[in-house]
């Protein structure tokens, strides 16, 4: 580890302030844009009729079911 006296911390702190009011000067002179605010009430959609279910994948997914009655999957329900 390296120590450092008075004289150092206190050079490396005059240092460190005079970067920052530079910074600091350098900031003032940036102009951003304001920005535009718009008052959208949202989150819904539009119902519609939805996809069509695809058969082919239905089929598919009852045939790999171990347990299924006509029209659901059964599946277990927190067994782990």
């Amino acid at each position: 580890m390296i120590f450092m006296d008075d004289k150092e911390r206190e050079a490396i702190g005059k240092q460190a302030e005079k970067l920052l009011e530079k910074f600091g000067k350098s900031l003032e002179s940036v102009k951003l844009k304001e920005k535009e605010v718009r008052k959208v009430e949202g989150g819904f959609r539009v119902e519609g009729n939805g996809n069509t279910p695809n058969l082919e994948f239905r089929k598919r997914m009852f045939a790999n079911a171990p347990q299924k009655n006509e029209d659901s999957i059964l599946a277990e329900k927190k067994s782990w």
